[in-house]
């Protein structure tokens, strides 16, 4: 007997119980790994809803209704890696089309908008996304989607979904959500009138930094239909297996999530009141820019933050990053461990310098991802760190 997950069901169950039905066969508590390319037919045709594996597998639609209910959605489609799922998301576009995207975001999304996308004829247009006046600026016949982050990688910049959502739907656009930093657990855009939500699922979905997928959540049939026919032509797809260290990470979410923002209260505060930091960059600080919006529509304030030290230097910066013992110094993100990570020349490396400073991403900016440890643990890392 299946459980109704609608809306009604408290969080902790619907993630646990999301995608999960006993195997009809054998009674499996757990999705089986259907590790086939191919499946029989009886004759031509005719099949049990299975033909090929770049198409239909059984443990990728699990994983696909997980996705769905977690993100009060009725349709999910997993992808190779989140920038596979970004990438099919702009192939509903063609050449002359145009997409407002934030200036503060990751730095692989940049990278293929500008070194692939415009090759084809795909104009962009970078805003500050936490005012909705500049989307509306630079709105034009020509424009077909809304791109944003929200906490924005690694800024943090906190953008107002729903109003977003508002001048994207005047405007007959799509608007599409990057939800990886806040997670399904946090943040849910398309209760905000959001069209689309992508996410990296090697981040906090997976959440144990073992393995390469992404995510795209939506309501429209016709717009499913075609990110689907985009899915299967493309051929971006994961493997079952990737699929089902998925389907396994997202049943603990919400206890990983909980962690994670409970660290990242404590580490962020003791970054702000130490003497060689500058500016901590977290949405959870009362003063922050996007804090009235972050607490509207986010249950929580994440385990991501930034800061700079007093010191600006890229010297500084290289011996806190390379003095830490629990924090690794290492890209991605959102795993039970904590990491490290030196945006400039890690993750945000193919965004040219002189736009990293145009929009204050600075060369001494560090970005961390609070984990699951003990927080002070985390604490006496950073300390000592400091210390050199």
């Amino acid at each position: 007997m299946s459980i109704d997950l609608s809306k009604n069901i408290k969080i902790a169950t619907k993630f646990i119980h999301a995608g999960a039905e006993p195997d009809p066969s054998t009674g499996a508590i757990m999705t089986p790994i259907f590790q086939t390319s191919t499946y029989v037919q009886s004759a031509p045709g005719q099949h049990k809803g299975y033909e090929y594996a770049r198409s239909q597998n059984p443990t990728r639609f699990a994983l696909e209704s997980a996705l769905a209910t977690i993100e009060n959605g009725k349709y999910g489609l997993a992808f190779g890696s989140g920038v596979a799922a970004t990438d099919a998301v702009i192939k509903l576009l063609v050449p002359g089309d145009e997409v407002i995207a934030g200036n503060d975001m990751y730095g692989g999304t940049y990278r293929l908008f500008t070194k692939i996308f415009e090759k084809f004829g795909i104009k962009f247009h970078y805003v500050d996304t936490t005012n909705p006046d500049n989307i509306t600026k630079a709105l034009n016949a020509k424009t077909k989607l809304i791109w944003i982050e929200t906490p924005t990688n690694p800024l943090m910049n906190i953008t107002d979904i729903e109003a977003v959502a508002a001048i994207s739907k005047k405007a007959g656009t799509i608007l599409c959500v990057d939800n990886t930093f806040a997670s399904p657990y946090l943040q849910n855009p398309l209760d905000l009138g959001a069209d689309i939500v992508m996410h990296s699922s090697t981040k906090y979905l997976g959440g144990h930094s073992d393995v390469i997928q992404g995510a795209l959540i939506m309501n429209d049939t016709a717009l499913r239909d075609q990110l689907y026919f985009i899915q299967k032509s493309c051929g971006a797809v994961p493997g079952p297996f990737d699929c089902f260290l998925v389907l396994r990470g997202i049943k603990t979410l919400h206890v990983r999530m909980k962690a994670h923002c409970e660290n990242g209260i404590v580490v962020a505060n003791y970054l702000r009141n130490h003497p060689k930091v500058d500016k901590v960059y977290w949405c959870g600080f009362e003063d922050h820019p996007g804090y009235a919006i972050a607490k509207k529509q986010m249950r929580g304030f994440g385990g991501m933050l930034s800061f700079t030290l007093k010191d600006p230097s890229i010297e500084a910066a290289t011996k806190v990053l390379s003095g830490t013992k629990i924090f690794s110094l290492a890209e991605s993100l959102g795993g039970v461990e904590s990491l490290i990570n030196h945006p400039a020349s890690m993750t945000h490396a193919s965004i040219p310098r002189e736009e990293r400073l145009k929009y204050g991403l600075t060369d001494g900016l560090i970005r961390l991802s609070i984990g699951i440890e003990d927080a002070d643990d985390l604490v006496e890392d950073l300390k000592q760190a400091m210390e050199r």
